[in-house]
């Protein structure tokens, strides 16, 4: 037990790692403040749960459009110096939505408007910070922890932040809530500046960035493990994880609360993410992970299902905690497969890929989510993109035969199967 302990810290003995830990830890916390305000000022701004979906539309449908020649253009460049532009302008974008918001001037078209530049940052710092950790680790083997670290840095701030807005916003409002956000950036910033990076050659090729990123598609198009994970992934992104944008709606209508309940549920789902990040940093190795993707999938879709027909405040809670764990257990899992799959040279278009899965699913799934819930209502929504995500991951599991032929010799290259 003891080794076991000592192995889910393991990536936090390389030094820039520790610091990305401590600084994001921070920003995060802010990130998800604002996530969670966001939601509540356009549903108190409006009332309506299409206007929800549009905003999650906004902030995600431009890294969906972006994140192809995002990622080749990011093996051109040094993460470092691109990862600390991304993340100031991400913090002079939160301080633009609190001055808007405190002033008592905002609008929705304000907030559409803002969330499309957060989205326009995050289509360079999503695949800039995934496969920024290879820079960052100096043992490659502790790799697989530090992602699982870093989802379980996620979910810590996903547990607190929440929570820590419902109080904001019941005390000075949705603006407090930004502002926190804007100052929390510092953090992230000065943890990147103090980095002491190993000198990594960027790739100057005379290849054009069309011709990268064809190349990039086609190895994730003809290579089968990859494409199978990502096709589910964006799955679940379609249908699963827009059940956020909707809870500002269950928290209003079905449980009849306010900002605290709606930072309940958020809280609950985060506690839940949590436990799945915390799972998999005490894993030792990749084995297995494909299983687990494959059974996250289902207990997303089924907890899904079950909170639309509940109307039990503490039993829809417990139930946001199993989505929540389905969630993030199939993203993560998802990430790591793919982080030890990829050669470097290929890695963050790769993970651009991975970026444009779920950024591209999840606004359409948004769209979709409060369109029908507009129509049919938030309950028989849940439930209906619950089933998809069940019916996701018994597809998965009809590719999972072939999918371990291929992926066999290579673990076994890698030392992690008997040859």
């Amino acid at each position: 037990m003891k080794v076991s302990f000592s192995h889910a810290w393991c990536a936090l003995k390389n030094r820039n790692f520790r610091l990305f830990f401590i600084g994001q830890s921070v920003s995060l916390i802010g990130t998800w403040m604002t996530r969670m305000a966001t939601g509540w000022l356009v549903y108190r701004l409006t009332g309506s749960a299409l206007l929800l979906g549009i905003v999650g539309f906004a902030s995600q449908i431009v890294p969906f459009l972006l994140q192809p020649l995002a990622g080749a253009w990011v093996e051109r460049m040094d993460r470092q110096k691109l990862l600390i532009w991304t993340q100031a302008a991400a913090g002079i974008q939160s301080l633009m939505l609190a001055a808007l918001t405190l002033s008592h001037i905002i609008t929705i078209w304000e907030v559409i408007v803002l969330s499309a530049l957060q989205g326009l940052i995050n289509a360079f710092d999503v695949p800039g910070r995934q496969s920024f950790f290879v820079q960052m680790i100096e043992n490659r083997n502790d790799l697989g922890n530090a992602i699982a670290l870093n989802s379980t840095m996620v979910n810590g701030a996903r547990l607190l932040g929440p929570a820590l807005a419902g109080v904001t916003i019941g005390l000075v409002g949705e603006g407090g809530c930004f502002l926190i956000d804007a100052i929390s950036y510092v953090a992230v910033v000065v943890s990147l500046l103090i980095m002491k990076i190993k000198p990594v050659e960027v790739a100057h090729t005379a290849d054009n960035l069309l011709r990268q990123m064809r190349e990039g598609w086609d190895y994730v198009r003809s290579f089968s493990p990859l494409r199978a994970i990502l096709v589910l992934f964006a799955i679940v992104s379609l249908m699963g994880y827009p059940y956020m944008v909707l809870l500002p709606i269950f928290a209003s209508q079905v449980f009849h609360g306010g900002p605290y309940t709606l930072g309940c549920l958020t809280a609950a789902s985060g506690l839940g993410a949590l436990i799945s990040a915390l799972s998999l940093a005490f894993r030792k190795s990749v084995v297995g992970l494909m299983r687990m993707i494959q059974v996250s999938s289902a207990t997303l879709g089924l907890a899904l299902i079950l909170f639309g027909f509940s109307h039990q405040f503490v039993l829809s809670l417990l139930l946001m905690g199993f989505a929540g764990f389905g969630m993030m257990q199939s993203a993560s899992a998802s990430n790591t497969i793919i982080q030890t799959l990829v050669p470097e040279d290929k890695r963050a278009r790769v993970i651009s890929y991975y970026a444009m899965a779920y950024f591209g699913s999840a606004p359409i799934g948004s769209l979709l989510a409060g369109a029908l819930a507009q129509k049919i209502g938030a309950s028989a929504t849940i439930i209906i993109t619950g089933a998809f995500c069940l019916l996701g991951s018994l597809w998965f599991s009809l590719q999972m035969p072939k999918i371990r032929t291929v992926m066999r010799p290579i673990y076994q290259e890698m030392g992690l199967l008997p040859k």
